[in-house]
């Protein structure tokens, strides 16, 4: 899934504010363990949440990856949008009142009964998902859309059930965009392998290659050259993010941010004509760099 790359190992516990959590796995709630499992970058991210926060952040994170997989898993687009639809009918049956027994569902229809999940942040996640069925994104502004609804959507969702409101959804659904963006670019060689490539068409068609030729090959010297030139528009939603003041105790909704900085400096340095196989890959250096951020309360 494009804009949540594989971790080379699961993060462990890490203090939140001045007393560390104890989140050894044994204490996780199987929505915990599965968040984890599944996106170890805003797992380790969402332990800086109030305790209280944590469990529903998790169910964010848990459906954000379900509908990642629509696409994914499914054998062609037609199914992954029949996927997508199950979970906009899970969502509207939670906001009518109702729920259906599934790890994942049934938990965040419950938030969203009581209030604290808002079904229109979740409606907008799987809206943007639909990208992901098309042939092709054909722009760098379907691109930047895709991305702040996705990556973007998923930080307003959590940035509201933190308690925030205004201009911080708005820097936060900048933040969680730049993220994202780093998550595809990081990604290009493995989408490849699934018959999938989420490079805006401009984008390539200005270093002389297609869709259909990043398929073929990755690590061209055109891609590298794609990769390189879309890594320098994160800068723009970083620094909106950063101007937009996120309340501290929302930072574990910016905390992508952190990271989508360090991996879009790498991207920038990605060599001509490879993709590098290593950059895939998450580092100690990368989450002690959260935990500095997480302590500080800002990105």
């Amino acid at each position: 899934m494009a804009e949540r790359p594989e971790s080379s190992a699961s993060p462990g516990a890490v203090p939140t504010g001045r007393n560390p959590p104890s989140l050894s796995p044994p204490s996780l709630s199987p929505l915990g363990e599965a968040a984890r499992r599944a996106d170890p970058d805003r797992f380790l991210c969402a332990l800086f949440a109030p305790p209280a926060k944590r469990e529903p952040l998790f169910g964010l994170i848990a459906f954000n990856h379900e509908l990642a997989r629509a696409r994914e898993v499914a054998s062609n687009p037609m199914l992954a949008l029949i996927r997508l639809q199950w979970w906009r009918d899970a969502v509207a049956e939670a906001a009518a009142g109702g729920g259906r027994r599934h790890e994942v569902a049934g938990p965040v229809g419950g938030w969203i009964r009581d209030g604290t999940l808002d079904a229109a942040d979740l409606d907008a996640m799987i809206d943007a998902r639909e990208a992901e069925a098309d042939e092709a994104i054909p722009s760098r502004e379907a691109f930047a859309a895709y991305l702040r609804g996705t990556s973007g959507g998923l930080a307003v969702a959590s940035g509201r059930l933190l308690g925030a409101s205004g201009g911080a959804l708005a820097g936060l659904q900048a933040l969680g965009a730049a993220y994202g963006l780093a998550g595809v670019l990081r990604s290009v060689a493995a989408l490849a392998g699934q018959g999938r490539c989420l490079l805006p068409a401009d984008a390539l068609a200005e270093h002389g290659t297609t869709t259909e030729a990043v398929l073929r090959d990755p690590h061209a010297a055109p891609v590298a050259a794609t990769i390189r030139d879309l890594a320098a528009l994160g800068g723009g939603w970083l620094d909106q993010g950063r101007a937009a003041g996120i309340p501290r105790f929302a930072i574990a909704a910016a905390l992508p941010g952190v990271l989508a900085r360090r991996d879009l400096a790498r991207l920038r340095r990605v060599a001509a004509g490879r993709v590098a196989t290593g950059i895939a890959r998450r580092g100690i250096a990368d989450r002690l760099a959260v935990t500095a951020h997480g302590l500080r309360g800002k990105v």
